[in-house]
């Protein structure tokens, strides 16, 4: 739940921030505030898998999987760098898409931690419906901001629309 307080509060103080600008408008704005957010959670969520959690962490990898530890250091790793990507307009939507593919590669792991009754922070792990609604939120901010910054080249110039046929 606390990933999700965060997206929710940075993205609200962003969007306080942009109406409170007097040139910015929140109708064009919005999306920077998702991509805000967004990278504030994949920040705190990183940070739990070197401090924290990270013994947690490790016990919500299913046993089928190899190396534990390793893979928690690497998907906290990949958390921490697709903040840092969110951060910049011209890395977003490249961040935004990763994360959506990682938020789906980690998902195994919370159903697991569900339906195993694994601990987290002393309390059981989230129930499976729960979770999964949170994930479908995650994902679902995740390519509103690669939606919204796609349309940008890596220099950030607009694209040219697509022409059909050839």
């Amino acid at each position: 739940m606390a990933p999700l307080l965060v997206l929710l509060g940075v993205a609200s103080l962003t969007l306080v921030t942009i109406a409170a600008a007097p040139r910015w408008s929140v109708r064009r704005h919005w999306p920077a505030a998702i991509r805000f957010g967004l990278a504030a959670m994949f920040a705190v969520t990183g940070v739990t898998h070197f401090a924290f959690l990270r013994e947690d962490l490790i016990a919500m990898v299913p046993p089928a999987l190899p190396a534990p530890g390793l893979l928690v250091t690497v998907t906290g790793v990949l958390e921490l760098a697709g903040a840092a990507l969110l951060l910049w307009r011209r890395t977003a939507a490249l961040a935004a898409a990763g994360l959506t593919l990682l938020l789906l590669a980690m998902f195994p792991a919370n159903v697991y931690a569900a339906v195993n009754e694994v601990q987290l922070a002393g309390e059981p792990a989230t129930p499976l419906l729960p979770r999964t609604v949170l994930q479908v939120v995650f994902i679902a901010a995740a390519v509103i901001v690669w939606a919204t910054h796609r349309q940008r080249g890596p220099v950030g110039i607009a694209l040219p629309p697509a022409t059909g046929g050839s």
